[in-house]
């Protein structure tokens, strides 16, 4: 008897995938081969991934790669938080961010093999309070344009910028009605979190329970990912195998708060450890779908999820056109095809890599923003795949060595325009009130206890930021929360000479976070308009 065993292909900007025929009874002693040849090649992996986590300065990772359906390497290095002792293994949890969004996906399609939803379905047929500036669009938009970011809606939270940290997502998506599309609607790819949590919201709306209930009951529980959750108010009182997260602030590394994501949890707030990420791996390779025999998603949905959908550019490393499946990037590797997806979160990065011509997947996770984790993904696919070594640490390393110095003389640059010994062309006091846009609501500013400027948005008690004059109207705000950095923002006056609007400069991503949330060629600009003098 004959057993299929397909390898899922991901061609890439081609309209399908094509799963591989079946194979002998043979195959399991040709993988096993494989298993522990790809093991050997492996054996020294533990002092290769040490060495380059001192070099870079990470106080804790963790790594997991699974081969033909066996995890052939699963460790943690370094620890939880710097200045402590506890060490990370494979068990300690991390947030993963964006690689959240495949999981969302995978929720979705449970439904659609179940026939209760349809990658095309309208939005609104299943949220019908669900709202775009464009009422076309929002007729318009599917399921699918929520999943390969072509509605158009740019970012609103992210890394660390935050919008309404403490409103709920309904509120939050509630507010989109208001934005300013940054494309036309499916004209291109606009990577937006607040889009997958709609279709979060849907698929809460079509299953009859929350997103976090289906992620729990649906795929934590049958792919055995115990130590998985949605959310950080969700970690155990007793549970200290947790990592801190940590940030370059001020030319200084230092651990910082853990960040609440729930306001768009499906885009970002899965909380997980490699061991759990190498289960969810195991569901994309060999057997499509299947997991220990049990078939949770049938071949058909799981080709369309890493199906390139919408073209995202050209690769860095190759010539291949890169695309966007449902939930993944998908590239080219030394000729070899991937999905793949990262995830950053304040303090917190992931790369999770799959090569399905190898059965190949892995999963890094760091405690600090680095981009270490590409050459150790790199580092593995060649020694699995049996090619040339290539001293891929070091070429990261300098990389990202010549792009901190570039940076750092851009980041220079607007400090030595700042115009000293200016002054505002209006009393402080004059300054105070409130302010009000239709999507980012009312802003606050208030004399402090020091006697300056401080800066609310949204009236929640945490989203407050202390104001230092730059020069002329403009002062610059840096968050209390240091996570968060500063921005620029401004006064205006009107015809009469009263103070009429408060500009904000929100950072969408900056050039390099370790130096810095400016310099930053993606931006949003957003005027208040005055409409109360006293707070």
């Amino acid at each position: 008897m004959q057993k299929s065993r397909s390898f899922l292909v991901i061609g890439v900007m081609l309209a399908s995938i094509n799963l591989a025929c079946a194979t002998t009874d043979t195959t399991t002693n040709t993988e096993n081969t494989q298993t522990s040849s790809a093991q050997t090649t492996l054996a020294d992996l533990h002092d290769y991934i040490e060495a380059g986590r001192q070099q870079w300065g990470i106080p804790g990772m963790a790594v997991a790669v699974v081969h033909n359906d066996e995890i052939i390497h699963l460790q943690g290095y370094g620890v939880l938080k710097q200045g402590e002792s506890t060490p990370v293994d494979g068990d300690t949890l991390f947030g993963v961010a964006s690689t959240s969004k495949a999981m969302t996906a995978a929720t979705l399609a449970m439904l659609v093999d179940e026939g209760k939803l349809d990658w095309d379905d309208r939005v609104i047929d299943h949220l019908p309070w669900f709202q775009l500036q464009d009422p076309w669009v929002t007729r318009e938009v599917r399921v699918r344009d929520l999943l390969t970011h072509q509605v158009g809606v740019g970012r609103m939270t992210g890394n660390r910028l935050q919008f309404m940290p403490t409103a709920d997502r309904e509120t939050v998506i509630r507010q989109m009605r208001y934005h300013e599309p940054e494309a036309p609607f499916r004209s291109r790819y606009v990577y937006s979190n607040v889009m997958y949590s709609v279709a979060g919201e849907v698929a809460a709306a079509v299953s009859g329970m929350s997103w976090d209930e289906l992620m729990a009951t649906r795929l934590f529980a049958p792919l055995n990912m115990t130590r998985s959750n949605t959310s950080i108010t969700q970690f155990g009182s007793d549970d200290k195998n947790i990592a801190w997260p940590h940030q370059w602030i001020d030319g200084e590394l230092v651990p910082i708060a853990r960040r609440n994501f729930d306001n768009v949890g499906p885009s970002a707030s899965v909380n997980t450890s490699v061991r759990d990420m190498a289960q969810w791996i195991r569901l994309q390779l060999g057997e499509a779908g299947a997991y220990k025999g049990v078939q949770l998603l049938s071949p058909e949905v799981m080709a369309e999820m890493h199906t390139p959908q919408v073209t995202t550019g050209r690769s860095d490393r190759e010539s291949a056109i890169r695309g966007y499946g449902l939930g993944w990037s998908l590239d080219e590797y030394r000729g070899l095809r991937l999905s793949q997806h990262g995830g950053a979160t304040d303090g917190f990065n992931t790369s999770l890599v799959m090569v399905p011509e190898l059965d190949l997947g892995i999963v890094v996770v760091t405690n600090t923003f680095t981009t270490y984790r590409v050459a150790v993904v790199n580092e593995i696919i060649d020694r699995v795949a049996g090619f040339e070594p290539r001293d891929w640490n070091s070429e990261v390393y300098d990389q990202y060595q010549d792009r901190y110095q570039q940076v750092s003389e851009e980041r220079a640059k607007i400090h030595a325009a700042r115009e000293l010994n200016t002054q505002p062309s209006v009393a402080i006091e004059n300054l105070v009130g409130r302010y009000y846009d239709p999507q980012y609501q009312h802003a606050t500013v208030f004399m402090n206890d020091q006697g300056g400027l401080s800066l609310e948005f949204w009236d929640d008690g945490v989203s407050i930021l202390d104001l230092e004059h730059w020069h002329h109207d403009t002062w610059r705000a840096s968050w209390r929360n240091r996570a968060q950095r500063e921005k620029f923002v401004y006064f205006t006056r009107d015809d009469k000479g009263e103070v009429a609007s408060l500009n904000v400069r929100f950072t969408l991503r900056p050039a390099l976070l370790q130096v810095g949330i400016y310099p930053t060629s993606y931006y949003r600009d957003v005027s208040f308009k005055r409409v109360q003098d006293k707070p």
